[in-house]
């Protein structure tokens, strides 16, 4: 039963990549850019005059969002847009200077 459940899983996750792997880079890159709010949102829910119980609570849920937006919009960018993100940010700051 354990290793249906794991093969399971796997082919799952397999699947899941793949169609991420799918979507444009320009979708890669609205979605990491979504985890910057969910990390200001996850600390900054701190300085509000709530118990502590619900600041951990709020804290584990931001800031969950924020690590599954950031992978999620890794997953999607790939290596190759990754490399093609960099590139454009040295040509950038070469064409200022």
């Amino acid at each position: 039963m354990i290793k249906r459940i794991k093969e399971y899983t796997k082919k799952l996750s397999s699947r899941v990549v793949a169609y991420l792997k799918r979507l444009s880079p320009k979708t890669g890159m609205i979605i990491l850019s979504l985890c910057i709010p969910f990390y200001i949102i996850s600390f900054a829910q701190m300085a509000l005059p709530i118990s502590a119980s619900v600041k951990g609570v709020l804290w584990f849920v931001f800031f969950g969002l924020a690590k599954t937006t950031q992978y999620t919009g890794l997953t999607i960018l790939g290596v190759s847009g990754i490399k093609n993100l960099k590139n454009y940010i040295r040509e950038r700051k070469n064409c200022k200077k």
